[in-house]
This record gives structure tokens, sequence and C-alpha cells, in this order.
């Protein structure tokens, strides 16, 4: 399974971006799939997931009321609508897909991962 992730780019601070991140295979349709990022300096983080019919979802507090996981499974597609973005957020968005159909929060549980996608916020 490849993913192919894309919408990062360069944004004041307050903007929005849209990630959205698309799997070769249908593999993705009965995973969980989730966002994790890294930031220069630092360990990757988890940012968000859903399960695999897009009925439980789960975000890291930093992001919570920000940032919208979705997914469309006839596209094999994840999305990541981010909104009111700050400095902080500034990092390498990856995609991936979990072992199982749950949302999960660890990236132990990941079996796929994108290459990353570039989100810088400007303050």
């Amino acid at each position: 399974v490849q993913l192919q992730a894309s919408g990062g780019g360069l944004v004041q601070a307050g903007g929005s971006l849209s990630l959205s991140c698309t799997a070769t295979r249908r593999t993705g349709s009965n995973n969980g799939m989730g966002w994790f990022r890294q930031a220069p300096g630092k360990e990757r983080e988890f940012v968000a997931t859903i399960s695999w019919n897009g009925g439980t979802t789960y975000y890291a507090d930093s992001v919570k009321g920000r940032f919208t996981i979705s997914r469309d499974n006839a596209k094999n597609t994840v999305y990541l609508q981010m909104n009111r973005l700050e400095p902080e957020d500034t990092a390498v968005y990856y995609c991936a897909v979990a072992r199982t159909a749950a949302a999960s929060t660890s990236a132990y549980y990941y079996q796929y991962w994108g290459r990353g996608t570039l989100v810088t916020v400007s303050s």
C-alpha cells in the first residue's frame, strides 16, 4: 500500500489548510487511518485518527476544536481540515493506515506510512 499526501504549504497564523491522503489500494478502506506530525527537532506526535467507517475519531488536545479528520472510503482518501492554524502547528504531516479497523492514537498500531507533506505556519 502506498499513501500519497498532499495539501501542505505556507499559511499565516489564523489561516486554514486542508490535507488529503489517498491509498493506492482499498486496504485503507477497511482500516483505521490517522495523521501524525513531526516538527523540526521534535519527535513524531499523534494528531488525529478515524475508524474504518468514520464512526470514531480522536484528536490530540493541541488540535481539538481546530482540526477535523474525515474519510471517503469510495476514494480511499482521508482528509485533515486544519483551521485557526498556529505557528506551533508547523511540521511535516504524515498519514498512516492502521493495522486494525479501529481508530488508534499510537503510532505502534500503524502499518503503512505516507511520505509526509510540509505545513508551515508563519506568525
